[in-house]
């Protein structure tokens, strides 16, 4: 069956958008913290900065087995969302990187916003596309 601009995304699509997006806004707060702080070797110096947020965020996919709910705001998206951060810092802590309070408090902010954001914005489009869609029959 062919897909159409209102119809909802297919699961294996809304899967893999959903694990991109998280990778990619883990990505951004790498990013964004770099710049902010002035770091230079950009891709490799973000890759290094981001990848055990990245970690964390696989770690609670596979524990939690996202795949059924990848857009769910609870308890995915807080489970990524706190996982990403703990184990995070648990594993920059043990690799010799940079762990302090404003840090954990920034990330654990940062990371609010952008998780669990964008599948509040996701499902609030997917909500207004229904209710619209309903309205129309």
């Amino acid at each position: 069956m062919p897909s159409t601009e209102n119809s909802a995304p297919r699961p294996v699509a809304a899967i893999a958008g959903a694990a991109a997006a998280d990778a990619l806004l883990i990505m951004l707060f790498a990013a964004i913290g770099r710049d902010a702080h002035a770091r230079g070797d950009v891709i490799t110096g973000v890759l290094l900065t981001a990848w055990p947020f990245l970690a964390g965020a696989a770690v609670m996919w596979v524990a939690l087995r996202l795949w059924h709910g990848p857009l769910a705001v609870w308890p995915g998206g807080v489970a990524v969302w706190l996982g990403a951060v703990g184990i995070g810092m648990a594993l920059r802590a043990a690799t010799g990187q940079t762990v302090v309070l404003p840090f954990v408090i920034v990330a654990l902010i940062s990371l609010a916003v952008l998780l669990l954001g964008f599948r509040l914005l996701v499902l609030g489009i997917l909500r207004l596309r229904r209710s619209r869609r309903q309205g129309l029959m």
